[in-house]
């Protein structure tokens, strides 16, 4: 599939997304059939560490993630489209986020994909949301999450809502990933909104 001309002045309607080797690889794969939906096109990279993830917490092979995604890099693909700056986005989501990549994106050291990707993402002004996952967190952890929102990206942990009165672990999947879409102003339609009642 060839990248589309996106006309000067237009967004672009294209995410790039990482997932990492954090614990929650479902995220990655859900936020791949939501952005489907609203038609989205992806540009996926997945790191060394997912892939193991995925095996010990799906049932998913690469290949049905490669059927999820518009275009799926290596994540060592340095030469992929996602790391230029030239190459416009919407902005970047790594779902979920490992300790790794956060301390890689926070330090500036692009060894793959996923982090060059992410630093673009930082200098070319764009929006990056990292799902950060992990807990208890170290102190190198908060110092880098702070690196990174202190360069203007977004620390999104997949916290559960319960207001929402999720029924399932879809149902928190779904909400959670749908108020990380809405950070890029995407109604998912996943998102049960909080309503003051009398």
């Amino acid at each position: 599939m060839n990248a589309h001309t996106i006309p000067r002045g237009e967004t672009p309607g294209r995410m790039a997304v990482g997932i990492s080797g954090a614990s929650g690889f479902v995220y990655g794969v859900r936020l791949l059939e939501i952005l489907r939906d609203l038609g989205i096109e992806t540009h996926v990279v997945v790191s060394r560490a997912a892939l193991l993830t995925m095996v010990h917490e799906t049932g998913c092979k690469l290949s049905d993630v490669e059927a999820r995604a518009d275009f799926l890099y290596r994540s060592d693909d340095v030469a992929a489209s996602i790391s230029s700056g030239s190459f416009r986005t919407m902005g970047m989501i790594v779902a979920p986020c490992s300790m790794k990549t956060l301390a890689e994106i926070a330090q500036g050291v692009t060894s793959g994909l996923i982090s060059r990707a992410a630093e673009v993402t930082l200098k070319e002004r764009r929006r990056l949301v990292l799902m950060t996952r992990e807990t208890p967190l170290t102190r190198s952890h908060l110092q880098n999450m702070l690196a990174v929102t202190e360069m203007g990206g977004i620390i999104a942990p997949p916290v559960p809502a319960f207001y929402a009165r999720p029924a399932s672990l879809d149902d928190m999947v779904d909400h959670t990933l749908g108020r990380v879409l809405d950070m890029f102003d995407l109604d998912s339609g996943k998102v049960r909104r909080w309503v003051k009642t009398p």
